[in-house]
């Protein structure tokens, strides 16, 4: 298999982006629009793996480094439901940096997973999130202005991704993005819903 090439990723979250938005919408046409229900599970000691559902998947990404201040995240896996038990004890649960409750059963649907494993759990939280996703492209990279829900608490976040590091770095300062803290979805989510997460 060949080698996926990771993209650098700038992303900040604000209740608007006033200008930025202008900016984008003035250098690049609407490319894509997209919407989807997600769920995420947070646990406090986590910080290097996203875990997420969407479109009944379970899909988990893995932190890889930083570099000039944009971050590099991989895919780690993706699982469709029903899940199985061993995914659940040895990928899931280690991801997540908590211990595993008792399973008793060797597969799991989603309404199971979520309302029997995660929901009860203490170390656990669970945030729905609503994503309407408009894509641009801006100097050769992806470009996302995304309106939010999380918990219902309304939320925008600007993205910019490549995998040129340097054509990111332009595209931030074209935007007026340098003043914005560059911040991934799972700590923005913790921080949001008030989940306590470990010094970074």
């Amino acid at each position: 298999m060949p080698e996926i090439a990771l993209r650098y990723e700038f992303r900040s979250f604000a209740q608007n982006f006033g200008r930025v938005e202008e900016k984008i919408q003035q250098l690049s046409k609407l490319e894509k629009f997209r919407e989807s229900n997600e769920i995420y599970i947070l646990s406090r000691v986590n910080n290097e793996k996203n875990i997420k559902i969407r479109y009944d998947t379970l899909d988990i990404k893995a932190f890889v480094r930083e570099k000039k201040g944009l971050q590099q995240w991989s895919p780690y896996l993706k699982a469709g439901f029903p899940l199985q038990m061993t995914v659940i004890r040895e990928e899931v649960f280690p991801s997540l940096g908590v211990v595993v409750p008792q399973l008793n059963q060797s597969e799991y649907t989603l309404g199971q997973f979520l309302e029997d494993i995660i929901r009860p759990h203490p170390e656990l939280n669970l945030a729905r999130v609503y994503k309407r996703r408009f894509g641009y492209s801006i100097h050769g990279c992806i470009c996302e202005i995304v309106e939010l829900l999380i918990n219902d608490a309304a939320i925008k976040t600007v993205a910019v991704e490549s995998d040129n590091i340097e054509r990111v770095l332009k595209a931030i300062e074209m935007l007026g993005l340098q003043e914005y803290e560059n911040v991934n979805y799972l700590l923005a989510i913790k921080r949001i819903l008030g989940v306590e997460t470990l010094a970074q």
